[in-house]
């Protein structure tokens, strides 16, 4: 556990990669406690790293009167956000990449802060962790990301939010499935991991669902599909992860096609069904964080203001079985958190007679 001695006492904070909900709530956290509790000054560094490589640096200053609003209840960031500005290597205009860190680095050492927090998902994390050490930052990381695939955390910030937005969108899709005699396919996000997909797919009374973490034999979906209409159902629903693994003559790249319209499509030969496609995309994203992200995040939140007050770094706050607690970055950082096989999501979708494709 590495610890660093308070000069300052202003500690800064930033969000970086794709933006979900609850990123506000995790910030007004940070704040609250650090100037509360502690007597910290809280520095907003504006658009992640990209903010670091301004000059003079794009930065404000949180204080409780920001927080008197409505930020709790908002999606977004108020700091904004980047997931295509790594430092390490920049893109610049003329299409090249450049080292930057040096940059950024130097930014972070013109705000007299003591330490930064990081919000941020597992490509975030790698990051952001890389540039600490090359910068000797004490850093301290808080897990977010709607994948939820941040090693070692149940749950990352915006996950919860956007499974309940996958199952709204299932909800709205079964009546007018049934109304029309259809299979209704919806894509959700899950470029690597089906978190979202599984989760909203047993929430949502789905038939088929389709993961990165299971290799798709479109014949298994076929007859499952035609069970269900054996059956006396006329209609069915499937979810479908961006990232599932289709058979291998399938090329996703090179299809003009989303994952879940080549689904679609392979359904409607198999079967003989009629299909229809959503694929909800940045929905995911946006939206008020729901009651469990707002928790999360607070509590995520605090207990980083408190690691920072007490001068500990290179650790990530996490929620490990119901308790908050802090582990190593190293163990997280450039990690990538999968659905096992034999974990509780997918042996209660096998359960409920959720196909998975295999």
């Amino acid at each position: 556990m590495t610890r660093f001695t308070r000069k300052h006492n202003r500690i800064g904070i930033l969000t970086s990669g794709g933006d979900c909900a609850g990123l506000n709530a995790a910030i007004r956290a940070v704040t609250f406690r650090a100037i509360e509790q502690h007597g910290l000054a809280v520095v907003g560094i504006n658009d992640g790293t990209a903010g670091l490589l301004e000059r003079p640096v794009k930065q404000m200053d949180l204080t409780m009167k920001v927080f008197a609003g409505n930020y709790l209840r908002m999606g977004g960031t108020l700091l904004g956000t980047v997931n295509k500005g790594d430092p390490f290597a920049y893109p610049m205009p003329d299409g090249s990449v450049k080292d930057r860190s040096a940059e950024a680095i130097e930014g972070f050492r013109t705000l007299d802060l003591d330490a930064l927090i990081g919000i941020g998902g597992d490509g975030s994390m790698r990051i952001l962790s890389r540039l600490a050490t090359q910068g000797r930052i004490p850093f301290i990381g808080i897990p977010k990301t709607i994948d939820n695939d941040v090693a070692r955390t149940d749950f990352a910030i915006g996950y919860m939010s956007a499974v309940d937005v996958a199952v709204d969108a299932l909800d709205r899709l079964q009546p007018t499935a049934a109304s029309h005699r259809r299979v209704m396919v919806l894509e959700v996000m899950g470029r690597d991991v089906g978190w979202i997909a599984i989760a909203a797919g047993i929430a949502g009374g789905a038939d088929v669902v389709l993961i990165p973490e299971v290799p798709v034999s479109m014949a298994k979906v076929a007859a499952k599909l035609k069970a269900v209409s054996a059956q006396g159902r006329n209609h069915a629903l499937v979810v479908v992860a961006e990232g599932v693994r289709l058979p291998p003559e399938t090329d996703l790249k090179a299809d003009c096609r989303s994952a879940g319209g080549i689904v679609a499509d392979m359904i409607a030969e198999a079967t003989g069904a009629e299909t229809r496609v959503t694929v909800l995309g940045h929905v995911q994203r946006g939206g008020s964080p729901n009651a469990f992200d707002r928790i999360l995040a607070s509590s995520l939140g605090a207990h980083a203001a408190d690691l920072a007050a007490r001068g500990l770094s290179d650790r990530i706050v996490i929620w490990d079985r119901g308790k908050i607690v802090d582990v190593p970055l190293s163990s997280v950082a450039g990690q990538t958190r999968a659905l096992k096989l034999d974990g509780t999501l997918v042996e209660t979708a096998r359960r409920m007679g959720i196909c998975l494709g295999d």
